[in-house]
């Protein structure tokens, strides 16, 4: 039932995609929407629930192909092009946003600080699928779609660490093995290096040469190997996949260009699955069991922690005050904070059950509000779109009001 849900669901996608790019409906919306209305609670077409095995194995898919295809848009040829507004808001922005996010769910939903800092590392990732209209529009300055993209790219693999490291201090120290955890780290890093240099390496030498039509499936068969010897000498499949994709992009510019789109669609399908699976999770019995407090921390969340970290990131930088205000915003919470929460409720952590309501309502909160804003915003740089007929009677009426000369309707539509 869930493979047919999903296909009629994908279909719906694919015919009203056009519509999706114009207006404020969006597909990640739509398959959310479409997980709620089929899950348990409403018409309990789909039998979901945390606990299901497709849940667990569809977000760890998922994920692996979201950091691997992230991990490719990132060489350190692209890093070091133009790292400077990206830099900013990894190297700034992140961290403070972990912090802000932690000190709300520490006062204000009463979690510990070792939970607070671990739904902090969930929530610091963004998403630019949440905010398409806006990193796809060519009206948008270049240097803040690059700067969302780069950031979105990268924050999700740098987020990782401190979700493990958090996660083992949540758990408490008689479950912090350090060394264990090390070890993990370490070789899904070797593994996500080692494998795909090897595999660029052979189709460099005069032995082996892949056809223009099995190209694509380079990256492919390197992903899988990737996750195949991950799984075996049980090390970090996200850090391996994350790793995997930059060895690529920066030794294999060839085969990265040739699994680009392909490893992006692919990516997307996994995404929209997950996601139709996460919105049969948010039923109405799991949004009864939030407290109001609960609901105050993903508000601010949303509306508080990404602006404040973002406005002392860009102080000095010389980024514009709207191009500003739009990077401040657009910080979806993403696909990645979904499956972190995931792997948090099946830790078994005393407060996992919390964390998770929080870190859910959050994220649906985040996907109703960016997907629905990002067309009007992008609009706002486009000069030559047309405006509603109310916002120039506005503009005129505060002109009048400030005591500005009159202007004419033209002149408020250049605006």
């Amino acid at each position: 039932m869930l493979l047919l849900a999903f296909a009629c669901v994908l279909l719906l996608a694919v015919l009203v995609s056009a519509l999706a790019g114009r207006t404020i409906l969006s597909t990640a919306v739509l398959f959310l929407a479409a997980g709620f209305l089929l899950g348990p609670g409403v018409t309990d077409v789909l039998d979901v629930h945390a606990d299901s095995p497709i849940v667990g194995t569809l977000a760890e898919l998922a994920l692996f192909a979201v950091l691997f295809t992230d991990g490719m848009r990132v060489g350190w040829a692209d890093l070091r092009s133009a790292w400077r507004l990206p830099g900013r808001a990894l190297g700034w922005g992140l961290p403070l946003t972990l912090l802000v996010t932690a000190l709300l769910a520490h006062y204000v939903a009463g979690l510990s600080w070792a939970e607070s800092l671990l739904i902090g590392a969930i929530l610091a990732p963004t998403d630019p699928v949440f905010a398409s209209a806006l990193v796809g529009n060519d009206k948008v300055p270049a240097r803040l779609r690059h700067l969302l993209n780069v950031e979105s790219g990268v924050n999700d693999g740098l987020a990782l660490p401190f979700v493990i490291v958090f996660l083992a201090i949540a758990a408490g120290s008689a479950d912090l093995h350090l060394g264990e955890l090390a070890l993990e780290v370490s070789l899904g890093l070797i593994i996500g290096v080692l494998i795909p240099l090897g595999a660029i390496l052979l189709e460099r030498s005069r032995f082996f040469s892949a056809s223009p039509a099995y190209e694509p499936l380079n990256g492919l068969a390197i992903g899988l190997l990737v996750l195949a010897v991950g799984q075996a000498t049980h090390a970090n499949l996200f850090l391996a996949a994350f790793s995997a994709g930059i060895t690529v992009a920066t030794f294999g510019p060839r085969q990265r260009a040739a699994f680009e789109h392909f490893g992006e669609n692919i990516a997307e399908l996994f995404k929209l699955a997950a996601l139709l699976v996460f919105g049969a999770l948010i039923s109405p019995a799991f949004l009864g069991e939030i407290s109001w407090t609960g609901w105050i921390f993903a508000v601010l969340a949303i509306f508080v922690a990404r602006p404040v970290a973002l406005w002392l990131s860009f102080l000095r930088s010389g980024l514009g005050m709207r191009e500003q205000a739009a990077a401040m915003w657009f910080g979806p919470k993403g696909f990645a904070s979904v499956v972190y929460g995931l792997i948090v409720l099946e830790s078994g952590i005393l407060a996992a059950n919390e964390i998770f309501h929080l870190v859910a309502v959050t994220i649906v909160l985040s996907i109703l509000l960016h997907s629905s804003t990002d067309v009007v915003v992008a609009r706002a740089f486009d000069e030559q779109a047309e405006v509603p007929g109310w916002y120039g009677v506005v503009r005129r009426t505060v002109r009048a009001v400030r005591g500005q000369p009159r202007r004419s309707p033209a002149d408020d539509r250049g605006e």
